[in-house]
């Protein structure tokens, strides 16, 4: 029979499948900040303390990289807590007038 399948008799019926099952883990996902050029620089830093939850130092070392690079690298999530993230900077960035955009993408 198939590899996937190993029958167990048991008291009340004469033949019942367990199925295996093969636990793994979630996949992940890379969340990035684009670059623009209307969004404050000041704003992406607190972007990425308040949702991020990232120190100041750091803060600042990926808000560099999205200024010089086009984007920046924010964490990486289970897919959920990636588009979470990523509508929460939507919303934020709306709410102050900003066009800021971000993404995932499979890690």
């Amino acid at each position: 029979m198939g590899s996937d399948q190993d029958f167990v008799f048991g008291p009340d019926t004469d033949l019942q499948i367990k199925e295996k099952t093969e636990i793994r883990e979630p996949k992940m996902y890379r969340v990035i900040i684009h670059n623009d050029h209307y969004t404050t620089m000041e704003f992406v830093i607190e972007i990425l303390e308040k949702i991020f939850h990232k120190p100041a130092q750091e803060a600042s070392q990926i808000m560099f990289d999205v200024h010089r690079r086009g984007s920046g690298n924010c964490g990486v999530y289970s897919l959920d807590i990636a588009r979470t993230k990523v509508s929460q900077v939507h919303t934020l960035a709306r709410q102050h007038d900003f066009p800021l955009r971000c993404s995932y993408e499979e890690a």
